[in-house]
């Protein structure tokens, strides 16, 4: 297998949010960006629309928004990482406007603030609309493009971390040409969330957790698998990846209803603006019983709904749905992993030389439940976090470990419906344990293993947790139990052993 040596350089491997900030963020040190897709296509960051959350309102407090994120992490927040990052959202704004993100002005020149669910204050700065991934991606990545110390590889797909003596040695790397072996001490993991492993999910079918299994399999430790949020009011039309229907559509004063035109949630506390995983649970729910669910925005006042909201007018309107006229069907999908490689405040893993950031980490911001917006911030802050810890940090001259062989191709196709029946928005051991002995001898070899080996944590991790709390909801332990108040880590043997043990035929 042939190796390229980077020559010290840092190796940050993703294309989204997560990694173009920690390029730009080392400049002018000289870094590698590798991207399996080209530069700005393909991420779940371009698909955002709701915005980032930040106290820059005049009525607003780092500390008031610290507090709304601790509420929706529901118990297992990390508060010094909460207050660090929502402290540092501010600077984070001007930042990206410096760097040429255009955001949406209020009449007054200051910036236009969004209401979304669970936060008891505008706070959420947008860009084009409802576009507001799009326009970051686009500006961050014309900065990559024009700094000369990123050199960006693209249509490369990290398979296997190389380790040696504790500590990272190289990637394994997939293209046209065959595999070849990244040589470099220091990696920074930006790879996205876990939403492809799931039959219904707004992010590309890509993003299937490759970068969790690249830090497993490598003896890093992950946290918090089992808490996934799905997003509530995603489009509800043919195909696995849904487009999402922003929350700030909800923000804005669209109501939930269903195919009679009843208001099912008028009763719950703060109705449609409730927690996300709230309002998730009372449309599965709604479903279940038979019913269809739509997102009703006409009568919502003073909204212009095609000026507000143009992307989501768009993608209706291709879909042969009038939202100005009509109801938009929706359904919850799998949106966001709250859990993900477990990594210190500068962005470090377990394993010496690898870092982590974006939804690729598990930093203790979001804790159980993700407060609305809260994902675009923490990449662009905790991408600065990785660099500056990475400036601090030597290369080191370590040779290659042993390379294994790897199957060319990557397939989540065969996870998809095991995982939606078992760890979607409703779960019980039962479903679960029968999961975990289907993914069992899938994770263990093929072109499926990487997707089969990140479900098979989620699903284990899943089964541990015994409770009910934020995004996880277990039928069989409804209640939520204050013993369990914690972050629960998890790694590769551990989840092979649990699997062993909960199912023993899995072992035979």
């Amino acid at each position: 297998m042939d190796s390229y040596d980077l020559d010290g350089r840092a190796l940050i491997v993703g294309g989204g949010i997560g990694g173009l900030m920690t390029a730009l963020s080392l400049a002018p040190e000289p870094c590698v960006l590798l991207s399996k897709a080209p530069l700005g296509a393909e991420t779940s960051s371009i698909l955002a629309q709701g915005g980032i959350a930040a106290a820059v309102g005049p009525d607003d407090d780092p500390a008031i928004h610290a507090a709304d994120t601790i509420a929706a992490g529901d118990g297992l927040c990390d508060r010094r990482m909460v207050e660090r990052i929502i402290g540092a959202a501010p600077a984070a704004i001007a930042r990206l406007e410096r760097l040429g993100v255009n955001f949406d002005r209020a009449p007054d020149g200051g910036l236009a603030l969004g209401l979304e669910a669970a936060h008891r204050r505008k706070r959420i700065v947008h860009a084009g609309g409802d576009a507001t991934g799009g326009e970051i991606i686009r500006a961050l990545t014309e900065a990559v493009r024009k700094t000369p110390s990123i050199d960006v590889i693209e249509g490369l797909a990290a398979r296997r971390l190389n380790v040696r003596d504790g500590g990272v040695a190289g990637l394994v790397v997939h293209g046209r040409g065959g595999p070849i072996v990244l040589r470099t001490s220091r990696i920074v993991i930006a790879t996205g969330g876990v939403g492809g492993l799931f039959l219904h999910g707004t992010n590309p079918c890509g993003s299937f957790g490759q970068g969790l299994a690249l830090a497993a399999r490598a003896g890093a430790e992950l946290a918090d698998l089992e808490f996934i949020q799905f997003h509530p009011t995603a489009l509800d039309a043919p195909g696995s990846r849904l487009a999402l229907i922003s929350e700030a559509v909800r923000g804005e004063g669209a109501i939930l209803v269903d195919e009679r035109g009843t208001r099912f949630m008028a009763d719950t506390p703060r109705a449609e603006l409730a927690a996300r995983d709230v309002v998730a649970r009372a449309i599965w729910r709604h479903i279940e019983d038979g019913h269809r669910v739509f997102l009703d925005a006409r009568r919502a006042k003073n909204l212009d709904f095609a000026a507000r909201f143009p992307a989501i007018t768009a993608l209706c309107r291709a879909r042969g749905i009038d939202p100005l006229r009509e109801p938009i069907p929706v359904r919850p999908a799998a949106h966001y992993h709250m859990g993900g490689i477990k990594v210190d405040v500068e962005g470090r893993s377990s394993l010496q030389g690898l870092w982590a950031c974006g939804e690729a980490a598990c930093t203790g911001l979001h804790g159980a439940n993700r407060l609305a917006s809260n994902s675009l911030l923490e990449a662009v802050v905790c991408a600065s976090f990785a660099a500056e810890s990475l400036k601090a940090t030597s290369a080191v001259n370590r040779p290659l470990g042993r390379i294994e062989t790897i199957s060319p191709s990557n397939d989540a196709a065969p996870v998809r419906a095991l995982l939606s029946r078992s760890a979607g928005v409703l779960r019980n051991g039962e479903s679960l344990r029968r999961a975990a002995a289907e993914l069992y001898p899938l994770a263990s070899r093929g072109a499926a293993s990487d997707a089969a080996l990140v479900a098979l944590m989620i699903v284990v991790a899943a089964l541990r947790r015994e409770e009910s709390r934020g995004a996880h909801y277990r039928e069989d332990f409804p209640q939520r139990d204050a013993r369990l108040s914690w972050r629960r880590e998890i790694g590769l043997a551990e989840a092979f052993e649990h699997a062993r043990d909960l199912v023993p035929e899995a072992a035979a």
